[in-house]
């Protein structure tokens, strides 16, 4: 980390939004950067008054991206930005991304990357050309747990991956709420903003990463039944996969928006030659591994017994619960050790464990070909490479 506080600006996240509260909560917990700049909304005024929320000066308060990259990037070295953080709507990740990367700032950008799947390829291209450090919070992945049953996976602990069973069901979009002008509901329905998917982009894509961060496996093909059930939705709120892995593995993806009764369930199921794992993001500090021939584990975050990258993403003891908040910071955390890099002309760490592009255009490939394999009538599809 260099020697001073390392300064961001937020496009995106102002009055009524829920994610850029938690990128600001996140990306300031462990006091190593300062939010200095935003374009806050698309409304002008409404930027400016979030701007004030935020003690933000008013003159790094901007009524547009535009207007905020191109006077940001004229700041003299003592005052420019480190990094950008984008937290629009899907339809604004790719130009507003573009724009600061050409700009020269590092960016981090939440998911899902892109409206298409040409576009992130597109943003690859741009990230590649520029150097700079590109993140993308799949925040799940800070979870210590979840770095357990990684390592757990890579030691052969669990011998040949042969299943996958992933969920992700929430509850909240089960009635037409959009239609009543509920903001979140709003965007997320609207193919224009969200892309052509509706619940397997917004929390499918999640379902996908963890499974790919925890396996190591890539899917190379997937069939797909996507339902819309409430009546009017443009979009898909229910979701059910069929799903093969390189190496031969097979697995089951369901990600549903209209599971009325679930809050926020994502749950990872891996099934080895050898032993399994569960682990459920609502009880974010336990890790199950199960045994054909001797009773179950359950391995708590904070204990002496877990590895050396689930205790690196510790921060308090034992018992203390550590959860979304926690690991959403040590995905920052992480990427600050990247940024700072950056910033001080030095390479990369090479060690380090941060969701990039690359990470950003696999999940677009799963959702183009989830799409895809639905409007075929659920026939298997390749997912691209």
């Amino acid at each position: 980390m260099s020697g001073r506080k390392l300064r961001f600006g937020m496009v995106g996240g102002g009055r009524g939004a829920f994610i850029g509260a938690v990128h600001r909560i996140a990306a300031q917990m462990d006091g190593q950067a300062e939010l200095v700049a935003g374009a806050f909304s698309s409304d002008p005024q409404r930027s400016r008054d979030s701007a004030a929320d935020l003690f933000v000066a008013a003159e790094r308060a901007y009524g547009s991206y535009r207007e905020m990259a191109a006077a940001e990037a004229a700041r003299p070295p003592s005052e420019r930005l480190d990094f950008v953080v984008i937290v629009t709507p899907n339809d604004q990740h790719y130009p507003a991304a573009t724009l600061f990367l050409e700009h020269g700032f590092n960016v981090v950008c939440d998911k899902p990357v892109t409206l298409t799947l040409a576009e992130a390829r597109a943003l690859r291209e741009t990230v590649a050309r520029s150097g700079k450090v590109f993140a993308l919070t799949h925040n799940y992945t800070g979870n210590a747990m979840v770095k357990q049953a990684r390592a757990l996976v890579r030691s052969g602990a669990l011998g040949t991956l042969r299943k996958v069973v992933v969920e992700y069901s929430q509850g909240w979009l089960a009635r037409d709420i959009e239609s009543d002008g509920q903001k979140q509901a709003a965007w997320r329905t609207d193919p224009a903003r969200s892309g052509a998917a509706g619940c397997m982009g917004d929390i499918g894509t999640h379902a996908e990463n963890l499974a790919r961060y925890v396996t190591g496996l890539r899917i190379t093909e997937l069939c797909a039944d996507l339902t819309t059930f409430v009546p009017g939705r443009r979009l898909d709120d229910d979701g059910n996969l069929l799903l093969r892995f390189e190496g031969g593995a097979r697995g089951v993806l369901h990600s549903s928006q209209v599971a009325i009764g679930e809050e926020n369930n994502l749950s990872l199921r891996v099934y080895g030659s050898e032993a399994s794992l569960e682990w459920q993001q609502e009880h974010p500090n336990e890790l199950i591994v199960k045994y054909l021939d001797r009773p179950r584990e359950i391995l708590r975050r904070g204990n002496g017994y877990v590895g050396e990258t689930a205790q690196r993403v510790t921060r308090i003891p034992a018992g203390h619960p550590e959860g979304y908040l926690e690991a959403f910071a040590n995905l920052y955390r992480e990427a600050f050790r990247a940024i700072a890099a950056e910033v001080a002309g030095k390479p990369l760490p090479d060690d380090l464990d941060l969701p990039g592009i690359d990470d950003g255009v696999a999940g677009m490939a799963f959702i183009e070909a989830a799409v895809a394999s639905a409007r075929q009538g659920a026939a298997w599809v390749p997912v691209a490479a």
